[in-house]
């Protein structure tokens, strides 16, 4: 991931444009990042300060330093680096520092301190050498950690990757982005949603003539942590190349002066490029993942799975939960009703999944909810297909499977 400052970007008005790479431009970008990625794998067994060093000591040109240090970013997020505590490097110091302190004292004025036998009488101690007793004094320094693994990138993907970075580092300044999207595959659809979910995004989603549009609260409009949200937000732009065409736009918050801007990107801004290999089946978050589990364990006719459906209402919104559980009911036909987790959300959001059970959402479901959000479980009652469950510190698998029974129980004609 990159940061602010390795941006590329110009302000247009009230707009914020990321300068894109031309033909001319991407094949200099190319060729920078073979060298860069060459001189990374030569360097694998080597100190942290050694290989940044060479990295930076690539020549480019005048107007190339931020291109050159943003491929240098990302190349490092591909590194794996080892601060070896074999050596013992606070004891090392503090055993060389305490001789050496000891025998400065001894020394007669104008005397020079010797640092080689400190050294050499510590490594008689340890059985080492005074060589390796010297490197061991600083190697838990981040600059002296070592190269053990780098995970190479081919120049075009390092290339395509220092695209989307750009992008993904203008989205850690968001106050709020909307995307339109548009998938013939259902898959995509449903792992884009996925993902919205397990990174906890606040978002809505709703129908449009030719696709989705999706909401999502940038991290600058929230009272919590900042960077950990913008992050999260970042990490939804490869799913987007996942679906047949997208089109985003953003209200953004851009320089020390947090200046109000408008940024826009749509599919295809990678260049002719493979659309993006990111995991698009995100897994469940770890409350859902642990209800699972724990519902698992529980002798319930009931069966959960992970939901794959989108429940649409034309001309009022959608749900997509996050669990099916289902039973044998009458003859062939099964009881089946849908989860969805709103624990993060907000009331509003809480309210709009009321709104969709109240205008005739056809398919039974149970919105867990939870206590901060201050929502009583009386709001959805009756013979309504919907109920809520509102829990405090986590969800509980049989109070899940209570409201199961009492959800199946509301309408035996009710049932798909």
């Amino acid at each position: 991931m990159l940061t602010a400052d390795l941006v590329n970007a110009r302000r247009r008005g009230g707009d914020l444009c990321i300068v894109a790479l031309d033909a001319a431009g991407r094949r200099r970008a190319a060729a920078l990042a073979e060298k860069l990625v060459a001189t990374t794998s030569a360097f694998v067994g080597s100190a942290r300060e050694e290989l940044i060093g060479a990295l930076e000591a690539i020549d480019v040109g005048p107007r190339e330093h931020r291109l050159r240090d943003g491929l240098v970013k990302l190349i490092e997020d591909r590194c794996e680096f080892d601060a070896s505590d074999a050596a013992d490097p606070p004891g090392t110091r503090r055993e060389v520092f305490s001789l050496a302190s000891a025998a400065r004292a001894c020394l007669p004025p104008g005397a020079v301190l010797a640092c080689d036998a400190i050294l050499a009488q510590v490594a008689a101690r340890r059985g080492s050498s005074a060589e390796a007793i010297e490197r061991a004094l600083f190697a838990d320094l981040r600059g002296a950690h070592v190269l053990t693994a780098f995970r190479a990138p081919s120049a075009a993907e390092l290339v395509t990757c220092y695209e989307q970075a750009q992008a993904q580092a203008v989205l850690l300044r968001a106050v709020k982005v909307q995307v339109d999207v548009r998938c013939s595959a259902a898959g995509g659809l449903r792992a884009l949603f996925r993902k919205l979910k397990f990174l906890r995004l606040l978002h809505t989603i709703e129908k449009t003539h030719n696709g989705h549009r999706i909401v999502i609260d940038g991290p600058f409009s929230l009272f919590e942590s900042v960077t950990k949200y913008g992050l999260q937000l970042a990490l939804v732009l490869p799913v987007l190349d996942h679906c047949d065409a997208w089109k985003l736009e953003a209200d953004v918050r851009w320089g020390k002066q947090r200046v109000p801007l408008a940024f826009r990107l749509a599919s295809g801004a990678w260049g002719a490029g493979p659309p993006s290999q990111a995991d698009a089946s995100a897994a469940l978050p770890d409350e859902v993942q642990a209800l699972v589990e724990s519902f698992k364990g529980l002798e319930t006719p009931w069966r959960v799975s992970v939901n794959i459906d989108i429940l649409d209402l034309p001309g009022v919104g959608l749900s997509v939960p996050d669990l099916v559980f289902e039973r044998k009911a009458i003859g062939a036909a099964r009881d089946r009703i849908y989860l969805e987790v709103l624990g993060y959300w907000s009331r509003a959001a809480v309210w709009k999944r009321v709104e969709l059970v109240e205008a005739g959402l056809p398919e039974r479901i149970l919105f867990a909810v939870s206590s901060r959000l201050r929502v009583s479980e009386g709001v959805l009652d009756g013979d309504l297909p919907g109920a809520l469950y509102v829990y405090k510190a986590k969800m509980s698998a049989r109070a899940v499977a209570d409201r199961l029974e009492r959800l199946a129980g509301r309408s035996d004609g009710g049932a798909p």
